[in-house]
């Protein structure tokens, strides 16, 4: 970074191949302000994790991030510090600048996010195209989490000590940067980050790939917290699971001959466990969900509807 805030434009010295993602959020639609929702932290901090998130995807190093505020009438200029000062602790936290952006008047709150990443070159990045069949699945980390939150805030489940994890991690979810990276050193095949639901996102990666992935639904990671509020609900909890939206893990394919490796690789790093969730196949691109007695189920991930 040669020139950031203060500027008419940011000035960044260039290296390799930039990756860019454009990210948006919408009160009413993403979030809702007020007690027992959103605080404007939790929203500034989501607003960069979800850019993040397509950056560790491609297995890229995260550089600069731009944000647009759309602020309505009532939200205080304290509110929106605190929301920038979230996003910049994350920032802080994965070596990301925030190198500039925009702030204008709007009917809710609108937080866009631009956030641009490195690498060598671009056979060092990850596409959602490269799974093959005989591929491995696999999941980094826990899913459930945000399903889970949602299902608290609206009422759906009772708020208890057992569920708290799950509330906590939807306000404040974390990234996969450092294990995006690591994933493509291995050389995974394909990789996506789970933003809509792994129902949603595995089928929209065997589509790019033109395979088809299959997946076991128990055998999915779940989130502290999963289980009890699923059971509030009367859902298996895997539905909430490979249902809900803003996990932000990395859904992925690598050879099976690879396994140990790619095992190896991550807990040399530090980062999160992986789980082996299914398979890849011929077949119709997209994916085949499966319960515990291998039968295919219906469910859909969590999609923004206009």
């Amino acid at each position: 970074m040669l020139l950031g805030i203060g500027d008419d434009a940011s000035v960044v010295r260039a290296s390799g191949v930039s990756v860019t993602s454009v990210d948006a959020m919408v009160e009413g639609t993403h979030f809702r302000l007020g007690e027992g929702f959103s605080e404007p932290a939790e929203v500034g901090h989501r607003a960069l994790a979800g850019a993040l998130s397509d950056l560790a995807a491609m297995g890229a190093r995260p550089g600069e991030a731009y944000f647009v505020l759309a602020l309505p009438h009532g939200f205080s200029e304290q509110q929106a510090l605190e929301l920038m000062r979230a996003a910049g602790d994350l920032a802080a936290e994965t070596g990301t600048v925030i190198a500039g952006g925009d702030v204008v008047v709007g009917p809710v709150l609108m937080v866009s996010v631009t956030a641009v990443g490195w690498a060598a070159d671009a056979e060092a990045l990850i596409s959602r195209a490269g799974a093959r069949a005989g591929d491995l699945v696999g999941v980094t980390g826990s899913l459930g989490s945000a399903a889970a939150a949602l299902a608290q805030m609206e009422g759906r489940a009772p708020r208890t000590p057992a569920g708290a994890p799950a509330l906590q991690r939807a306000a404040y979810p974390r990234p996969r940067l450092r294990e995006g990276r690591a994933l493509a050193r291995e050389g995974v095949h394909a990789m996506i980050d789970v933003s809509d639901g792994v129902a949603a996102d595995a089928a929209r990666l065997g589509e790019r790939s033109g395979v088809e992935l299959v997946l076991r639904l128990q055998e999915l990671p779940l989130a502290d917290g999963v289980p009890e509020v699923a059971d509030a609900l009367g859902v298996p909890p895997w539905q909430l699971a490979a249902g809900g939206g803003e996990d932000y893990e990395l859904c992925f394919t690598a050879d099976p001959g690879e396994r140990e490796r790619v095992e190896g690789a991550l807990a040399a790093d530090g980062a999160v466990r992986v789980h082996w969730v299914g398979t890849v196949r011929e077949g119709p691109p997209g994916a085949v969900l499966l319960d515990g007695q291998g039968r295919p189920l219906q469910l859909e991930g969590y999609e923004h509807r206009w």
